[in-house]
């Protein structure tokens, strides 16, 4: 895959099973974004997807930021740079999504 534009596409993540248009396979990945920047956030972090090109970008408030392939890259990620476990099935997070 090229750094630069990512290149050639990766192939859809398996939440995004059931999308029958390229259009439902953008408003999956938004989707995403969104319920991971409401979890990351409480921890610093930002979660980014501007579907351009294939990967979610992690970043914290200090300018550190990474771009990541999948869903279990991100939480390898987020520990990463806050340095704390988190629990993306934590109670909280699963009543309001």
């Amino acid at each position: 895959m090229c750094n630069a534009c990512g290149n050639p596409a990766a192939p859809g993540h398996w939440t995004e099973a059931g999308s029958a248009t390229p259009g439902d396979r953008l408003r999956a990945r938004f989707h995403r974004a969104r319920v991971l920047f409401e979890i990351l956030r409480p921890y610093g972090l930002e979660a980014h997807d501007g579907g351009v090109v294939p990967g979610i970008q992690i970043g914290n408030k200090a300018g550190a930021n990474t771009i990541v392939r999948n869903l279990t890259e991100v939480w390898a990620e987020a520990e990463r740079l806050t340095g704390a476990p988190i629990d993306p099935l934590d109670p909280r997070y699963l009543d309001d999504h």
